[in-house]
């Protein structure tokens, strides 16, 4: 396997900017693919990868596969991620509760003026990052629990960047995104997301109000506020400690973990609980 890694692509900023300093530390080099969570699992289990950056960690069979071919599959968990919901900045809405959220990945819900009856933005056109992807993935398993998206409107373009654009340019458009896409990098206390998008706050309640809504940042990863959080996982599989192995363990270390905090997510290292979405299926 080369010594390259795989990543989701909605990781591209954070994996993007730590091996940046990887590499100017160590002067190794590592060449990382930014491609859809499914294929960097794929390429780890083809040997054709050491490591891959994903929101899961290996399932129980990927596992023992690896280990009936002799390897020593590992799960480090580096950060904590929040999904972001967001749309255009002509929306007025701009809070939403899990359930909700649920009715319109399920197609109970596909107009905006079921979710507000004052909306007059007709259908809510969702759009996620890549069909394949760990956003797609998540919202699948922890939201939905497992069953696959109804909604006729929900569509995916290429990448997390193709999402905002869009979202930027449909008013009606509902997008889904990591949220280590929202930083303004000229910001340095991490709390002014994108200006050219609206993020929404999400609640847990029955009825999403600004009080009892939260967006995705730091602290309210944190604190466990914001309800749709994931953990990023290094999966390696490399057999000798080779370059792979340093990179993923340099994520988990204090100068790993420090680029992590300042690209608004949450270090691994900060001690939080974490607690999982538990949607009503009423």
């Amino acid at each position: 396997a080369a010594s390259c890694l795989a990543a989701d692509e909605s990781f591209y900023p954070i994996i993007d900017e730590a091996l940046y300093y990887f590499q100017n530390q160590t002067l190794d080099s590592i060449t990382p693919e930014y491609i859809n969570e499914q294929e960097a699992v794929q390429k780890l289990m083809n040997l054709e990868t050491w490591l891959a950056f994903t929101t899961r960690d290996f399932t129980a069979k990927e596992r023992k596969n690896l280990q009936d071919r002799k390897y020593l599959p590992r799960a480090l968990p580096i950060a904590y991620d929040g999904l972001a919901i967001i749309v255009n900045n002509a929306n007025p809405d701009t809070c939403i509760t899990v359930k909700d959220f649920r009715h319109i990945l399920l197609g109970e819900m596909t107009k905006w003026n079921e979710l507000n009856p004052k909306s007059a933005l007709g259908d809510i056109d969702v759009v996620f990052d890549n069909p394949l992807s760990s956003t797609v993935r998540w919202c699948v398993d922890s939201i939905l629990g497992g069953q696959e998206f109804k909604n006729p409107n929900i569509g995916a373009v290429k990448t997390s960047a193709a999402v905002i654009d869009y979202v930027e340019n449909h008013k009606n458009a509902l997008g889904i995104i990591g949220s280590n896409w929202l930083n303004d990098k000229r910001d340095t206390t991490n709390v002014t997301f994108k200006k050219n998008i609206t993020v929404m706050g999400v609640s847990r309640l029955d009825s999403a109000t600004k009080a009892n809504s939260w967006k995705p940042y730091q602290f309210y990863l944190y604190n466990g506020n914001y309800p749709l959080i994931r953990t990023i996982y290094a999966l390696l599989n490399e057999p000798r400690s080779g370059v792979p192995s340093s990179f993923a363990h340099f994520c988990q270390l204090p100068k790993g973990q420090k680029i992590i905090l300042r690209y608004g997510l949450l270090p691994r290292t900060a001690n939080m609980n974490v607690r999982e979405v538990i949607v009503n299926r009423e």
